[in-house]
This record gives C-alpha cells, sequence and structure tokens, in this order.
C-alpha cells in the first residue's frame, strides 16, 4: 500500500495546508477544475474525523458566505453505490454553511483519491487548522492505522508530531465513554486524560478532578501512587524491539517472497501486512503460504 501518495513533501504540504489545503495538494500532472456542484449531490465522508460543528460558527460562517460568497473551493471526489455523487474530502464547515446560508451549488474542486489519500487529507486539514476536539483527534489517528495498517511512527511523519504525542493521544482514545465525554464537554482537560489514560480507575479518578480541582500535577501523583492498568504494563511488556521487528520481517519476506511488515498493537496483539506487485505476484504468494 503507497503511502503519503500526494506527490508532494510532507513539510511543503504543511505548510500549504494552513493557507490553502484544497489548492496546493491538487499540485502536480492531474489537471483539476473548480467547477460548481449542487449541494445535493455531495454528501458528508463517514471517515470524516471531525464529528461536531458549532452551531454558533456554522451561522456565522453563513453570514459571511451569502455576503461575500464561498472563497475557497472545497475538494471533492467521486463515489459510487451512494445517494450521492461526490464525497467531501475537506471542507464539510463550508458546504454545511453553505446550505445554511441558502445556497444551491458550491464551488469545488474533484479529484480521484484513494480512500487512505483522503483520509490522510481530511486528517491532515482539520490537525493543521485545530477543528478537532481531543477525542476526535485520537479516534482519527485510531482509525487511520487501524484502516490503512499504519504504524505509529508512519502516523507521526504524516501529521508531523512526535511518536510519543501521538502514542498519548491513542492512550486517551482507549478511555471509558463517561470520560471521554468528560473531555469533550470541557470538564477535564486532554492533559488530563492522557495522565490517567494508564491508571486501572480512569473514571473514578477523573470524577476526583473535578470534585477536588485537581492541576495536572496532582493527578500525575495520584496515578503514579495507584495501579496501572493490566492493557499499560501489556503493551510495554511485549514490545517487540526494532531490530527483532526487522528479523522477523526478513524471514517472512524470504519464505513468502513478499514484501512483509509487522504491526504492534497493544497487548502483544498485531499484524503481519504482506504486499504483491501485481495479480501474479499475488498469486505466488498464495501457492507458497498455501503449499
Amino acid at each position: 500500500m503507497a503511502k503519503f501518495g500526494l506527490g508532494r513533501g510532507l513539510a511543503d504540504l504543511q505548510q500549504d495546508l494552513a493557507t490553502m489545503p484544497d489548492v496546493s495538494i491538487l499540485n502536480g500532472t492531474e489537471r483539476v477544475v473548480v467547477r460548481h456542484v449542487p449541494l445535493v449531490q455531495i454528501g458528508a465522508n463517514p471517515d470524516q474525523p471531525r464529528k461536531s460543528f458549532s452551531d454558533a460558527e456554522l451561522t456565522e460562517l453563513a453570514d459571511s458566505i451569502r455576503e461575500k460568497g464561498v472563497l475557497q473551493p472545497i475538494l471533492l471526489r467521486t463515489v459510487a453505490n451512494r445517494p450521492y455523487m461526490y464525497e467531501i474530502v475537506a471542507g464539510e464547515r463550508r458546504w454545511r454553511a453553505s446550505k445554511l446560508a441558502g445556497l444551491t451549488e458550491i464551488p469545488a474542486l474533484v479529484k480521484t483519491l484513494t480512500n487512505e489519500n483522503a483520509m490522510e487529507i481530511a486528517l491532515i486539514e482539520n490537525v493543521q487548522r485545530e477543528n478537532l476536539n481531543p477525542i476526535e483527534e485520537a479516534a482519527a489517528y485510531e482509525n487511520l492505522m487501524r484502516t490503512c495498517g499504519y504504524e505509529l511512527s508512519d502516523v507521526s511523519r504524516l501529521i508531523g508530531k512526535s511518536p510519543s504525542y501521538i502514542r498519548n493521544m491513542l492512550r486517551i482514545n482507549a478511555l471509558p465513554a463517561d470520560v471521554k465525554e468528560m473531555v469533550e464537554r470541557g470538564a477535564i482537560s486532554a492533559s488530563h486524560a492522557r495522565t490517567i489514560a494508564v491508571a486501572d480507575n480512569p473514571s473514578i479518578i477523573a470524577n476526583e478532578i473535578i470534585r477536588d480541582k485537581l492541576s495536572v500535577a496532582d493527578t500525575e501523583r495520584r496515578v503514579k501512587n495507584g495501579t496501572r492498568a493490566t492493557h499499560a504494563r501489556a503493551f510495554v511488556n511485549n514490545l517487540i524491539d526494532t531490530q527483532t521487528v526487522r528479523k522477523i520481517e526478513t524471514a517472512i519476506s524470504n519464505a513468502t517472497g513478499a514484501s512483509a511488515r509487522l504491526v504492534q498493537r497493544r497487548g502483544g496483539r498485531g499484524q503481519i501486512v504482506l504486499s504483491f506487485s501485481s495479480r501474479v505476484h499475488l498469486d505466488e504468494i498464495v501457492e507458497k503460504l498455501t503449499k
């Protein structure tokens, strides 16, 4: 599976995303024309990282659109077997506000994108614009790794954040639903959530944070003196070192004739991903595996 197949360096992409994400990612050999697409032919992306939209912000943007129009095209891709013809890759907020403003069509760029590239673009746009709350951001990283088979280091390079930051966000995604709800409504901070994610009783500690107005430092001491979660210990204890991982991948590649990648998950779980270059190559791999 080709990763980061946008034809751009990550640093260049991130620099452009700050001002004009929809246009900058389309630079290259493919000719893409801005067209006005009827709103009824457009649908939201089910894998859109951002799940919540402020009514007040949408109303404010709708007022601006009525006065000035949509100043920046949204990015779409064609879809099959859906009630609509196009799916939003970037710009769902502008699409929603345009409907509120009473528009019937919106300027858009339509590009052919794989599911993986569409997820990458949507995630980068939202992270760069800081549109995601911590729970949405954590879920987006988890979804990208699960759906695309990415490793933590892959997400780190794609987003431009440290592996430890991504790891801490993934811990937030593993928190109980009641604690996630506290983070979403701002009752506890993302820093509090990352701290209690390794505790055996995060829900209890989260309520203590609210009741006793614990600072992050106080919470760290509370967690340190308490019991750590089994899954937190298991992930550390079962993690295979990099040198051993490479030996395993090489052994599998030699045995199957395919490029192999070992993906580690929490608690000792994981995946072995094999890559093939053609249908003939796939048939050869299957024959070796089933002999």
